[in-house]
């Protein structure tokens, strides 16, 4: 195992993480087959893989990756909670101004803010963490008398240059020397937001997160949102910290020991807790707290990066957590994506069982002469006296029209009844009408006139190689050519259309014709058919649903799990 040295304030240590190279390699690799699972059918655990794949993409975009090419980077405390808990006022209190908007609007925090030392101003102000976050910072103001102001500040209104686009994501990052060296404090937006950026983003942020420092109040300590966020740092065995704030005087010890008979229950007797009074600074969040209502916190998080052995332990029990939670994350993520599949492979079929039923009832039809009816059958009853051959092709043509368009349609319906049993296929573009459908008699009809030029043609080159016997003149092409499609599509009551060409042609000749009219007959109605077939699935194609990413989720996850 290659270890690196780090450097964290005025000491060096060794930080005890595995940075192998080919580490990096196969989490690169695995990070980028995560990005390429896809979940676009609405099935029902669809919504769950969805985030699943998010949150596994945030934690190795903005923590797991940075923290293994560079562990001697700051320790990044990520203050989370939902509406209301105080973080705002917490974070400006730990580093005694105001550094993050506070009030009484809910929800407050947008754009979230990072607070570090100058001299760690480097590492955030890049790309290395949180690189989809747009960075933005205050100018420093000018230092005051006492030399307590020479941070960074926060006028009233953002400077031109500095405020960036409102709906732009974006990160601010602000300084401050009261921050220990090696330490950045992070105040996420809520994760209960009525605003589903913010929701999202606050799980993007706690992603990133060394330390989550969970905040929650004595009134709202049991809701379900803060025990989630509990439940999940557990399952990962992040390095964790809670918060029980604005606590009334009176309740203290109560809602303390309430609040730690919870935690033991859920396995988290262990986790340090820490317990803010309510105070009138409270109210409305506008003011900072007094500093000794935050100064445990404070030291417990200033402990991190002064001692070596505690930040080596918090650094390195949230990454290994996060590597371990792969091992069952990520079969459940392929799981995901081979239900995709599955159900894709479902509406497949689907359209493949209806169309094959149709071609087969439709080659069934023209072997029993089904399309020499109606207007057809009557214009062959009455050729060649009353009807001339371009009538009688003209008449068999739209027949097979119809019979073809009466296939397609007849799929299209047995294809909507089997998708409205399958929830995937309420998707837009694949559930209700189609409206290329609505064109099938438009490409049916060019389809059935191809087929007719080059039946025609056939029939004219067979005419060209007939040899002129005693000045008998050759049969019109076209007569040829009406005898054929009715030979080949009027069955049993086109038999004399089969004899007549015979005469005509000869019989060598009209069993070559029907062979090539045989085969053209099956090679157009194979095209129809397959045209017709893609015209439905195209939708679900356009989707992309291969069975590929689920077994790449498996083999990435394999060779990490033998490299870590």
């Amino acid at each position: 195992m290659l270890q690196k040295a780090a450097k964290i304030g005025h000491s060096s240590h060794v930080v005890t993480l595995d940075v192998r190279p080919q580490l990096l390699d196969a989490l690169s690799a695995l990070r980028e087959r995560v990005a390429a699972a896809r979940f676009p059918l609405p099935l029902p655990g669809a919504p769950r893989a969805r985030a699943n794949r998010d949150e596994l993409l945030a934690q190795l975009d903005d923590y797991l990756v940075p923290r293994l090419k560079a562990p001697e980077a700051p320790l990044l405390a990520v203050i989370g909670g939902s509406t209301g808990a105080g973080k705002s006022t917490l974070v400006n209190s730990l580093v005694g101004r105001q550094v993050s908007e506070a009030g009484v609007l809910r929800p407050t925090t947008r754009t979230p803010v990072l607070v570090c030392h100058p001299d760690d101003h480097h590492w955030f102000a890049g790309m290395r963490v949180l690189p989809d976050l747009t960075r933005v910072w205050m100018p420093p103001q000018e230092s005051t008398e006492d030399g307590e102001g020479d941070e960074d500040g926060v006028p009233e209104d953002d400077p031109p240059g500095f405020g960036g686009d409102e709906q732009e994501r974006a990160l601010r990052i602000e300084t401050a020397h009261s921050v220990p060296r090696g330490l950045a404090l992070l105040d996420a937006p809520d994760v209960d937001s009525l605003i589903a950026d913010n929701r999202v983003l606050a799980a993007e942020l706690i992603c990133a997160a060394d330390v989550w420092v969970m905040v929650t109040t004595a009134s709202r300590y049991a809701d379900a949102v803060p025990w989630h966020l509990l439940r999940t740092a557990k399952e990962h065995d992040a390095t964790l910290v809670t918060v029980l704030d604005r606590v009334p005087h009176q309740v203290v010890s109560e809602v303390s020991r309430q609040y730690g008979a919870l935690l033991a229950k859920a396995g988290l007797g262990d986790v340090p807790r820490f317990t803010v009074p309510e105070l009138p600074e409270s109210a409305g969040g506008g003011g900072l707290l007094p500093a000794n209502a935050v100064a445990p916190l404070r030291a417990w998080l200033a402990g991190r990066v002064q001692e070596p052995a505690a930040r080596d332990h918090a650094i390195a029990r949230t990454a290994r957590g996060v590597l371990r939670s792969l091992d069952s994350r990520l079969p459940e993520l392929a799981s995901a994506v081979a239900a995709q599949h599955a159900a894709a492979v479902r509406l497949t079929a689907a359209v493949d069982e209806a169309y094959d039923n149709e071609h087969a009832r439709v080659t069934g039809r023209l072997q029993a002469g089904g399309v020499l009816a109606g207007n057809a059958l009557k214009r062959w009853r009455s050729y060649p006296l009353d009807c001339g051959p371009g009538e009688l092709l003209d008449a068999i043509a739209e027949s097979l029209e119809a019979l073809l368009l009466c296939a397609v349609t007849a799929a299209d319906e047995r294809i909507d009844e089997a998708w409205r049993r399958e929830p995937a296929a309420d998707v837009p573009g694949l559930a209700g009408r189609d409206p290329q459908a609505e064109n099938a008699e438009h490409r049916i009809g060019m389809a059935v006139r191809r087929w007719r030029r080059v039946l025609e043609e056939y029939a004219e080159e067979e005419v060209r190689g007939l040899e002129k016997v005693d000045k008998t003149p050759l049969p019109d092409p076209e007569v040829v050519a009406a005898l054929l499609a009715t030979a080949l599509l009027g069955g049993h009551r086109a038999r004399a259309a089969g004899e007549i060409l015979a005469e005509r042609i000869g019989a060598q000749g009209a069993v070559r014709l029907r062979d090539r009219g045989g085969r053209l007959l099956t090679d157009y109605l194979e095209k129809v058919l397959a045209t017709e077939r893609e015209r439905r699935l195209a939708p679900l194609d356009a989707l992309e649903v291969h069975p590929e990413p689920q077994a790449e989720l498996i083999a990435a996850l394999s060779v990490l799990q033998k490299e870590r």
